[in-house]
């Protein structure tokens, strides 16, 4: 490869790296809250990049299919497969990191958390168990937020 396009893609913006919990994955792609617009704008624009792991999603997969959510899809006109579209045409598939050095207090999380501290990137989520995390998470490079 010669140096010039080399050159070229060094000089291409980085896109801000994110990982989106199950939950505001919801807030994204069906309930349409408003606080979510940024992130969907976003995603839409292809200028973010949302990083996810296979067992997310399959846990996307699996919450799409309890009780409460179920009523809330046909109310939006949407199937469990149109949010699992949503899902991959937007998230880059990542391998599973190692478990990072702190422990979320919800088993749930830690995926969300080792993936975060992997590729010391923002994790958007309003889980507490997440939150309260903020400050150590913080000396990893990762920044917890609960919308853009």
């Amino acid at each position: 490869m010669s140096a010039a396009p080399l050159a070229s893609l060094q000089s291409l913006p980085l896109l801000p790296v994110l990982i989106l919990d199950t939950n505001i994955v919801l807030d994204v792609f069906v309930f349409q809250d408003a606080a979510a617009q940024p992130i969907r704008d976003g995603l839409a624009a292809r200028s973010l990049d949302w990083i996810a792991t296979t067992p997310m999603r399959v846990e996307l997969e699996r919450v799409l299919g309890y009780p409460q959510i179920v009523p809330r899809l046909a109310f939006y006109e949407l199937s469990a497969g149109d949010v699992l579209a949503q899902f991959d045409a937007h998230a880059r598939l990542v391998p599973v990191p190692a478990k990072a050095s702190v422990t979320c207090s919800d088993a749930d999380d830690q995926m969300f958390i080792d993936l975060a501290v992997a590729h010391r990137c923002t994790l958007l989520s309003k889980d507490k168990a997440v939150t309260s995390m903020a400050k150590r998470l913080q000396a990893f490079k990762v920044r917890t937020q609960k919308t853009l």
